[in-house]
């Protein structure tokens, strides 16, 4: 897909965020690069440089872009749980796919192993905020929750199949333990809970 009007500064770089968020999707992560990028909206490597950096600098972008959109949908499930719309089940396949469907778990770990180590600050700053912004009037009593949600996520997005598989489990095993769990840590926090159909 060639790019051609004139785009501001901020809207090149969030087609060439999107573009790469594809691209992680559809090929992996080590397929995002900038030349790749540069590639799928018809730019220059130089032009993508000039945004990014360096290819780990398109990469702590993507995770911070990643973070934020998928933040805002857990966001919206979880306040749409509050108010009876909608379920803590929605809340965990939601984190669930953030790191798996939609890249996250693969990105991070990909950054990590080729010497990127702040490459989760991004991630981890967007889930922090977004735990402060829902447990406000908590007193933080769901970031033990929250914290253990990610890891599950993350854990299950790198080998929870074959995990599952070798135990004998159902694919959804981790989900279903991280309903309950969420469930639990909500009731001990004072926070109503929609009721649950059953999984």
């Amino acid at each position: 897909m060639s790019i051609r009007k004139r785009l501001s500064q901020e809207e090149s770089r969030t087609v060439a965020l999107e573009a790469a968020r594809a691209l992680l999707i559809e090929l992996g992560p080590q397929a995002v690069t900038l030349k790749a990028v540069a590639a799928r909206i018809g730019r220059t490597h130089a032009n993508l440089l000039h945004h990014f950096g360096s290819a780990a600098g398109l990469q702590k972008a993507l995770a911070e872009h990643l973070a934020i959109t998928i933040c805002a949908t857990i966001e919206e499930a979880v306040l749409a749980s509050r108010k009876g719309e909608g379920s803590p089940r929605e809340v965990v396949d939601l984190t669930f796919d953030a790191f798996d469907k939609e890249g996250g778990g693969a990105l991070a770990t990909w950054m990590l192993m080729n010497g990127n180590e702040d490459a989760l600050d991004p991630l981890l700053a967007v889930i922090h905020e977004l735990v402060d912004d829902l447990g406000e009037h908590e007193g933080g009593k769901m970031h033990d929750v929250t914290h253990a949600l990610c890891l599950m996520a993350l854990g299950d997005a790198l080998m929870g199949g074959p995990l599952a598989d070798s135990l004998g489990l159902k694919r959804t095993a981790a989900r279903d333990i991280a309903e309950k769990m969420l469930i639990d840590g909500a009731i001990a926090a004072g926070i109503t809970v929609p009721s649950q159909s059953a999984g």
